[in-house]
């Protein structure tokens, strides 16, 4: 009775995942299918448009998914030193990602299909952060130190973990490519907000009225 609800929220997710269109299924196959894909860059303007777009759900049980999951690998690796990238970002607006598991042994790569974060501790670290589709670009980010992931594999198969540390650093950055935010316009943001150090404990005005 326990994988009822399991079941249930997979098919639910497979209703709401629409079908590639056609052409996001020809850049999923242009060229030779076992080679990387170009990885967007924001210095192009309808590549950058991509990158800002909202991504759909992906069908896990789609042949061509299968594809582009493997052909995203390809593109991770032919980077300099790459650890995580999202689908947007070789031009298909899809809720996939690979990430690279520092927090295993041997740090493998591994995909995830509509990831989804249920939970951030409110303990952050701050990090340095880059990015394949913004040249020349880096800063400091604040960042979950622990999150809670839920996701499927090409199988349907649903998982839930934690993820703690750099790790979870890479899933936040390339989860948040799933929505179009870029780091450089999430520091621009972040320019105008305004922090008011707050005393832990203040001692009372005994003489003052209570109110």
């Amino acid at each position: 009775m326990k994988k009822l609800p399991i079941l249930l929220i997979f098919f639910i997710g497979l209703f709401h995942a629409q079908k590639l269109t056609s052409h996001e299924i020809s850049i999923i196959n242009q060229g030779d299918i076992n080679t990387a894909l170009p990885i967007y860059q924001t210095t192009d303007s309808n590549q950058h448009k991509t990158l800002l777009s909202i991504s759909s759900e992906a069908d896990p049980l789609d042949p061509n998914t299968a594809v582009l999951v493997k052909r995203m690998k390809e593109s991770l690796l032919s980077t300099d030193g790459g650890v995580g990238i999202a689908a947007p970002q070789v031009g298909i607006n899809r809720k996939i990602i690979w990430v690279q598991r520092f927090d295993k042994e041997g740090t493998p790569l591994e995909y995830f299909i509509n990831p989804v974060i249920v939970w951030r501790s409110d303990l952050q670290n701050l990090g340095p952060e880059g990015d394949l589709s913004i040249p020349e670009f880096r800063d400091q980010f604040y960042r979950s130190k622990v999150i809670q992931l839920e996701y499927v594999d090409l199988k349907g198969q649903k998982y839930s973990e934690i993820v703690e540390g750099f790790t979870a650093v890479i899933f936040q950055h390339e989860i948040d490519h799933l929505f179009g935010i870029l780091i450089s316009d999430k520091k621009e943001k972040e320019k105008n907000d305004s922090y008011k150090k707050v005393e832990a404990y203040q001692k009372s005005d005994v003489n003052k009225d209570r109110r």
